[in-house]
């Protein structure tokens, strides 16, 4: 089984997606599931969480202040959009 660790740059990136209210305080889980993608150097984020992740309002949010944050954003996206169906 591979594990993805959760380094200080993780947390890190996670609060400061929180911070700049690009997700709502309460979603820190989901702060953490897309720093450790970040990080981790993936290149797709997929998700169901169309409240928080996959949202069009918010993606933009996150992807910026990824960017600013000086790593480079994954295609965040669903299955059904990744397939194209």
């Amino acid at each position: 089984m591979l594990e993805i660790e959760i380094t200080d740059d993780v947390v890190e990136l996670a609060q400061n997606l929180l911070e700049n209210n690009c997700l709502p305080s309460k979603a820190v889980e989901d702060s953490i599931h897309i720093a450790i993608a970040v990080l981790h150097t993936m290149d797709y984020l997929l998700t169901w969480n169309c409240s928080h992740i996959a949202n069009a309002k918010m993606r933009p949010l996150i992807e910026k202040i990824i960017i600013e944050s000086g790593y480079i954003s994954p295609i965040i996206c669903t299955p059904e959009e990744l397939i194209g169906e």
